[in-house]
């Protein structure tokens, strides 16, 4: 997928924006058709970790209107497009902005484009290992405490399922926001790791606002997820701006000794 040169007029920007765009929407209204085909086994793989607690002769939950059925399978279908097309959909996107960026910078972008894809995969994969079975358990648990049962609703089970699986994805991306701080001298290297304890505050608090659910370990096995995410992303960021990072640290350190 050919990168547009740097200057161009406005309509001639505008009129790239919309072929990108168009080529996303093309590619996701194809992979919406093929997954709308194959959402019973989508929904039968989404369901298999929270199996042992739904109860017994609901493996899949249940409808309650024919209308209710439809939404659900294109939800399921369009997240799942959205999941599959990523690649595709990230890369139209920094290929629009990649003219803009000088030869130094740019070249970052295709390795942390493939980094980036491969983070957030790695993200729905640990939630769908790790987060899945534990946050579930302890929200049945909390009906049991009522004398309750749980009669599952499959739209809102697999609403759930989605809101747990997208947001462990993008909060993955992490090391590619963090890395990108400081390659552009957006937040020196020396401040993030100074300010370590008000980052991690900062992270609790993402966590508890992705989570869709209260759950405490949820939230701490989120936490503690992203906490090395942050940690590997600035370890990466000192081996690789090694010079600069020492250049800033020379310059934050002259500018304290003037204070």
């Amino acid at each position: 997928m050919p990168i547009g040169p740097a200057r161009m007029p406005l309509f001639d920007h505008l009129g790239e924006l919309r072929m990108r765009l168009v080529r996303i929407v093309v590619v996701l209204l194809i992979a919406v058709c093929v997954f709308y085909m194959a959402t019973p086994t989508l929904s039968v793989i989404l369901f298999a970790p929270i199996s042992e607690f739904l109860p017994e002769g609901f493996q899949q939950g249940m409808y309650t209107t024919p209308f209710d059925a439809f939404a659900t399978r294109f939800k399921l279908s369009f997240w799942a497009s959205v999941v599959a097309c990523s690649p595709v959909i990230l890369w139209q996107i920094l290929a629009f902005f990649l003219p803009a960026l000088k030869p130094k910078e740019r070249k970052w972008f295709i390795p942390t484009f493939a980094i980036a894809v491969f983070l957030f995969i790695f993200g729905t994969l640990f939630c769908y290992f790790i987060i899945l079975d534990p946050a579930f358990q302890w929200l049945t648990d909390q009906a049991y405490g009522m004398s309750a049962q749980v009669l599952p609703q499959a739209s809102s089970y697999l609403d759930i399922i989605i809101k747990f699986e997208i947001g462990f994805g993008f909060a993955f991306e992490l090391p590619v926001v963090v890395f990108y701080l400081v390659i552009f001298d957006i937040i020196p290297y020396k401040k993030m790791r100074g300010q370590w304890r008000t980052i991690y505050v900062v992270l609790m608090v993402l966590c508890a606002m992705i989570t869709p659910d209260a759950s405490p370990i949820t939230m701490l096995l989120m936490f503690a997820a992203l906490v090395v995410l942050y940690e590997a992303s600035l370890l990466l960021a000192r081996i690789v701006l090694s010079k600069r990072i020492k250049k800033q640290n020379a310059e934050l350190a002259a500018e304290e000794a003037e204070d």
